[in-house]
């Protein structure tokens, strides 16, 4: 099998899986991540088509038909390439990378042409089979009427067909349905002039925003972090005081913890993933059986929500209740499929109101500033707020930033180590997230990595969602040995058990990517910015990065003038996504 060696003993795993791997040919990474994503029925579930093995994060094509000719050898049947499971399965393979592209749909040419590619024969029939199983429905739209259509056109244009997973083509709907509830059910949550008093002496935007939050069922608030913040608790904190039941929902607890400005008004929207599902499958704490108790919810950070979350969080919004959102539109779009805040903006379904920055938010929010209008310059920092260290390569980038973190920060301004992030555009290289958090943890917390390279006293993130984490939520490990760890996710919580078949699950949590990170602000973050990268860099992950930190900010970079180039010329990868057409049906 293409750059694969052979198995690893793995005492967690089901030795069923295990023995079809070995025979296989495969090593016991593999068939660890196929228990992760497949659940507890991997084995059978492999035994019955090979080629879900396509579905492991991981697994390229020829690796999966590899995979294939050796589970189905001596069993007779149709030639690989023929084989229809192979066909349904490059289908759901498609659509899958294009999911991680950010794409909820693809047009059936799309699909089409990506199968070619992979001379998969007879796509159509392969796209109809992956239809009949399911896990790819097919979606149709009628177009919309224009009514400059010329004269004499007897013959209305044909119905527009999409493709998409199941996964994400129906919460997308459900969102789309459940942002169109909450707009029609709505009535103020004040009366005039209860608001009026309100509103008085505010800044007109924040008069605005107050206005829209209290009279319609969704708005939308677009800003700096900063100034995100403040009104999200203004709103919630104005509505309270005349008996509105009155939440901010974040995305993880940590989060909620970080704005303790407003404490008592925040619930994290968390999520749960029993032992023994496939990964992926996440119920949310809060959904439609355990709706948030709440007439007003307000969600600063709607910018990370995908289509999944938002399906969750409308879910759990009950008819009546206002939603806001708020996210900065120079942002990344979330990890995860859609871009459900810029969407939702540009359906012209919502009021959106346009925040200005605060006055006196500091160097750091400056510089972020500045950035968003595509200028990376020098900003005055008395207090050494915000710090440029360049590198001359990726190793000594990663030098700087242990540095930074373990001495520096600490010293010169007072942060403790567990207040300071480190933030990289990707996980891999020299410079990535898992090169930064071996060198911090040989620094911070050496030992031998007791369960799944995790020792007590290691600072994690969750990848995938364990137990009650969410994804992107931190902790520490407080136990870790060959069964298992518990970590605690804060100060006095509970720890949680990660049995050894989940740690997987977690990454080191000193450093993260962008992506995994942009759930929490913290105190300082230290952005490293490596050579290597310079591919992936653009503006929205600046200002993504950049926004993360709330008093300091140090840049590390090795990539030369790419940052800068990065973040003058403004690139935007567009995502193929329906909520806005659901919107305006």
């Amino acid at each position: 099998m293409p750059s694969m060696t052979s198995p690893t003993s793995d005492p967690a795993l089901d030795p069923g899986l295990a023995e079809l791997f070995s025979s296989a040919g495969v090593p016991g990474a593999y068939a660890r991540r196929a228990a992760d994503r497949l659940g507890d029925r991997a084995a059978d579930l492999l035994r019955e088509d090979p080629w879900r093995l396509l579905r492991v994060p991981g697994v390229r094509p020829e690796q999966a038909d590899h995979f294939a000719r050796r589970v189905l050898e001596g069993r007779g049947g149709p030639p690989i390439p023929d084989d229809l499971r192979r066909g349904r399965a490059f289908v759901v393979h498609v659509l899958t990378e294009a999911a991680r592209q950010g794409h909820t749909v693809m047009t059936p040419q799309g699909v089409l042409a990506a199968l070619g590619a992979l001379r998969v024969p007879e796509p159509e029939r392969a796209i109809e089979a992956a239809l009949d199983e399911a896990d790819v429905v097919a979606l149709w739209e009628e177009p919309a009427f224009d009514d400059a259509e010329p004269e004499g056109v007897d013959e209305p244009p044909e119905p527009e067909e999409s493709l998409g997973l199941a996964r994400y083509a129906l919460p997308e709907e459900e969102a789309a349905e459940g942002l169109r509830r909450l707009t029609a059910t709505a009535e103020p949550l004040l009366p005039r002039d209860t608001l009026r008093s309100l509103r008085d002496g505010l800044p007109e935007d924040r008069q605005l925003a107050l206005t829209a939050a209290a009279g319609t069922g969704v708005s939308v608030l677009h800003g700096a972090p900063d100034d995100v913040e403040r009104t999200a608790v203004l709103i919630a904190r104005g509505l309270a005081s005349e008996g509105v039941q009155a939440v901010v929902v974040t995305g993880t607890a940590a989060s909620a913890r970080a704005m303790d400005s407003a404490r008592g008004l925040f619930e994290a929207l968390e999520g749960e993933c029993p032992p023994g599902t496939a990964a992926g499958v996440v119920a949310f704490g809060r959904g439609e059986q355990r709706p948030l108790e709440a007439r007003l919810v307000v969600v600063p950070d709607a910018g990370s929500l995908d289509v999944e979350t938002a399906a969750a969080l409308v879910e759990a919004c009950a008819d009546g209740t206002h939603l806001v959102l708020g996210g900065d539109p120079a942002a990344l779009p979330p990890t995860g499929p859609g871009r459900v805040l810029a969407d939702l903006a540009a359906s012209d379904t919502v009021p959106v109101i346009e925040l200005e920055p605060g006055d006196g938010d500091g160097p750091a929010a400056a510089f972020t500033a500045a950035v968003r209008r595509g200028e990376l310059i020098a900003v005055e920092a008395p207090g050494r707020e915000v710090v440029v260290v360049p590198a001359g390569d990726d190793r000594e980038a990663v030098h700087r930033a242990v540095q930074l973190v373990t001495d520096s920060i600490p010293r010169a301004l007072g942060i403790p180590v567990d207040d300071v992030q480190v933030v990289t555009p990707t996980a891999g290289g020299h410079a990535g997230a898992t090169a930064l958090n071996a060198a911090l943890k040989a620094r911070l917390n050496p030992g031998p990595g007791a369960c799944g390279g995790f020792d007590t006293g290691d600072r994690v993130i969750v990848a995938v969602p364990v137990g009650r984490a969410a994804a992107g939520e931190t902790g520490t490990v407080v136990a870790a040995s060959a069964e298992g760890l518990e970590v605690a996710f804060g100060p006095g919580a509970e720890p949680i058990a990660v049995p050894a078949a989940l740690a997987s699950r977690l990454r080191h949590g000193w450093a993260a990517t962008v992506g995994q990170a942009r759930g929490t602000r913290r105190p300082a973050v230290v952005a490293v910015f490596p050579e290597e990268s310079a591919a992936a860099l653009s503006r929205p992950l600046a200002v993504t990065a950049f926004g993360l930190a709330r008093r300091h900010l140090s840049v590390v970079h090795s990539a030369g003038p790419a940052l800068a180039r990065a973040v003058r010329e403004e690139v935007v990868t567009p995502r193929d996504t329906r909520l806005g057409r659901l919107l305006n049906p």
